[in-house]
Order: structure tokens, then sequence, then C-alpha cells
């Protein structure tokens, strides 16, 4: 008596290992709580460097500094209004990062 063994084919997704490099550069920049803070806060509209800074208890030097590493792994852009500079999400992708994180660190609040 013969066993046939089931064969599973598996399909591999594509892997490329540079992209996957830039994806943890940008997924470490992303990994602090006052950048997730900001990240939830533009998500719903457009805010200044003193508004991000007041909401999340840090000086304007100090937010300042996370939305310029934000800015460089293209998630935020900046729009000067007179005196004003307001910051945008640029990669609307960070709404199914930020609806993980709600979902699992933010339901019961």
């Amino acid at each position: 008596m013969t066993t046939k063994k089931k064969s599973h084919s598996k399909t591999k997704p594509l892997g490329d290992p540079a992209a996957f490099a830039e994806a943890a550069e940008c997924l470490k920049t992303l990994a602090h709580p006052v950048r997730l803070r900001m990240v939830q806060l533009l998500l719903h509209g457009r805010y200044t460097v003193g508004e991000l800074a007041e909401d999340c208890g840090v000086p304007n030097n100090v937010a300042s500094e996370h939305l310029r590493l934000m800015q460089r792994c293209g998630f935020f852009t900046s729009e000067r209004e007179g005196r004003r500079v307001y910051y945008q999400v640029a990669e609307l992708h960070l709404q199914n990062i930020m609806d993980c994180i709600e979902g699992r660190f933010l339901s019961d609040v």
C-alpha cells in the first residue's frame, strides 16, 4: 500500500532586501510614543508645530525634530501660511498602521 503525500505548493511573496531595510528604518522612526500621537493627530487634520508640541507635552524644538525625522521618511509634508507652518499626512498608509495600533492598544480607552 502506497501513501501519496499531498503536495502543498506555496507561493512565496516577493521580497526585496533593500525595500525591507527602508521599511525597517521608517518603522523605527515611527516607534516612539510622541511620533505615534503626532501621526494620530495629523490623520485628523493639519497642525502647527506648536499645536502638536502642546498636545504631546514636549517643547517646540523637540516636536520639530520629531516632525523632521518623519518628513524624511515621507510621512508628512509641510505648508507655510504666513508665519505658520502646517503639517499634514503625506503617506496615506499611515492610516492602516494607526488602525492597527488603535485596535490593539487603544480599544479599551
